[in-house]
């Protein structure tokens, strides 16, 4: 296992660190866990150098942090630092910080949590908690040792990335979505160096973009692929993009069978920062836009779409539509829509025109929302 930086502290992270998200279950149902085999996997990795195991609070439908709390005895969670995160929407008073960690020490069966984070804080729910001072809250939790460092994930843009990294001292470090996708969407890479330059730990989740960089991987990009000196697999590459960037603390996966165990293991065995030729950056960026170019809307999200009158969400329903087209993901892409405020989903359109006026693409607006709903409200194929 390879071990790397982790911002301003003296400790060496491995290079991968293991997500409890995805873990093996019983009868395609998330909240039973398949323990056994969980364990064993989640074990084997600690056996082989992983020291840095996440989890949080609503994972495998609020399982996974007892889960982890069974699976880490025998001595294993003395090997590892634990990560787990408050769920913010949980919290509608001050009391509720403490409340709530300290459920989250009991399901985890341990009195204290290395790297404590933030959940999934936005625009929304970092002024929401900040006014609640969870800050003020996070320094009595540092003083007492129930958490080690703080710190927060993230899901937004940029700019209220670098307003909420900017916004305390107590921060340690973050955790971001990034992958050779993702490199200008939400944090993006100038989060990623952003945050770095404050001297924080950067976390990367969602390397493999729920596996759709892994999967189904379109004859456009394969080919490509196909074309480099030196071969690996799709997700061997994914990995070794992010591994080549000194900024990158660690990366988690969240691993679902011992086969992706071992052949995550082995990329982080050949992992290390500038590992990749400048060919290879290159060929790289062309299968970003391999990807890209399989978009059927030209969409840039520039929102002057917006603020529709029927109140859709026209840049979220059509970046989720072209998700779908560019990956094949047809559950992960439905089940975003789904997640979608139905006032907000393409249904609501009634062709009136005054998005389409607006838009510098030209698109027509009105006919993709149609078919955009037609396909992602579909129930899905079995």
């Amino acid at each position: 296992m390879k071990y790397r930086t982790f911002g301003r502290l003296d400790w060496k992270p491995s290079a991968l660190g293991f997500g409890a998200m995805r873990l093996p279950v019983l009868d395609s149902d998330h909240g039973r866990i398949d323990e056994p085999e969980a364990t064993r996997m989640i074990r084997h990795a600690i056996d082989h150098g992983v020291n840095y195991v996440d989890t949080a609070y609503p994972y495998h439908k609020g399982t996974s942090e007892a889960f982890l709390g069974r699976a880490l005895q025998d001595g294993y969670r003395e090997r590892i630092k634990l990560a787990t995160k408050l769920p913010c929407w949980k919290v509608e008073a001050f009391e509720d910080f403490d409340r709530l960690l300290n459920e989250q020490l009991s399901n985890l069966q341990t009195d204290r949590i290395d790297f404590y984070l933030l959940h999934s804080l936005d625009g929304e729910s970092w002024p929401k908690m900040r006014d609640l001072n969870v800050l003020t809250w996070a320094e009595k939790a540092l003083a007492d040792g129930r958490i080690g460092y703080l710190g927060f994930s993230f899901h937004d843009k940029y700019e209220v990335f670098q307003e909420i990294v900017d916004a305390s001292d107590l921060w340690v470090f973050c955790q971001i979505q990034y992958n050779l996708m993702d490199v200008e969407e939400q944090a993006g890479t100038k989060g990623l160096q952003y945050a770095a330059s404050k001297g924080l730990a950067v976390v990367i989740m969602e390397p493999l973009r729920g596996g759709a960089l892994a999967r189904n991987i379109p004859p456009a990009v394969q080919v490509l692929w196909d074309s480099a000196a030196r071969q690996r697999t799709p997700a061997d590459w994914a990995l070794q993009w992010l591994w080549n960037q000194p900024e990158v603390s660690l990366v988690l996966s969240g691993m679902s069978t011992m086969e992706q165990v071992e052949e995550n293991l082995a990329s982080a065995d050949r992992s290390r920062v500038s590992t990749l030729t400048a060919e290879e950056l290159v060929l790289v960026d062309s299968v970003r836009e391999a990807y890209r170019a399989l978009c059927a809307i030209p969409c840039t999200s520039c929102k002057y779409c917006l603020p529709c009158p029927s109140g859709v969400d026209i840049p979220e329903v059509f970046s989720i539509y072209n998700d779908y087209l560019m990956y094949g993901d047809e559950k992960r892409s439905k089940m975003f829509y789904g997640w979608l405020d139905e006032k907000t989903r393409a249904d609501q359109c009634v062709e009136c025109g005054e998005c389409q006026e607006k838009c510098p693409q030209q698109i027509e607006i009105p006919d993709w929302l149609k078919k955009a709903h037609d396909l992602l409200s579909q129930k899905q194929q079995a």
